[in-house]
């Protein structure tokens, strides 16, 4: 580690973050209010749940404060996040499981939910578990150094 990167943020790169996190902010907002994109809508949608998530880091974008200490706070609120949405997946299965008839194999709809794997196997909910894994290993290496 150089000797700049030690010393923690300077006051232009405490500025930089603090802009760089309400502008994600203000743009996840105009992107759901426009009225001419509906894929512009539901990328705005998804702006805004990160920008509130990222909202976490503001206190720490003050001069001084060591870019390390920024990674982990983070990845920390990564990991909160992946853990959060597999909770959250699980629930609405387990919602559908006990709440919801089951399918009708003689409709096509009902067809096509039966052929639908498990939603344990679906590459989503892996693809969040392996990063929820490998944000919580990262969160550990970097609080033993």
């Amino acid at each position: 580690m150089n000797e700049g990167s030690s010393k923690g943020l300077s006051p232009s790169g405490a500025l930089r973050l603090e802009a760089l996190i309400i502008g994600l902010g203000i743009l996840a907002l105009l992107l759901i209010f426009q009225p001419f994109s509906i894929t512009l809508f539901a990328i705005g949608s998804g702006l805004v749940v990160l920008a509130g998530l990222v909202n976490n880091l503001l206190p720490l974008a003050r001069p001084g404060t060591r870019v390390r200490t920024i990674v982990t706070v983070a990845l920390v609120v990564a990991l909160i996040f992946c853990c959060v949405l597999l909770i959250s997946i699980t629930a609405a299965h387990l919602y559908g499981v006990f709440f919801l008839r089951a399918p009708d194999p003689a409709t096509t709809a009902g067809k096509v939910q039966l052929a639908t794997p498990a939603f344990y196997m679906q590459p989503l909910v892996w693809a969040l578990a392996i990063a929820a894994a490998c944000f919580a290993a990262l969160v550990t290496y970097l609080s033993r150094k």
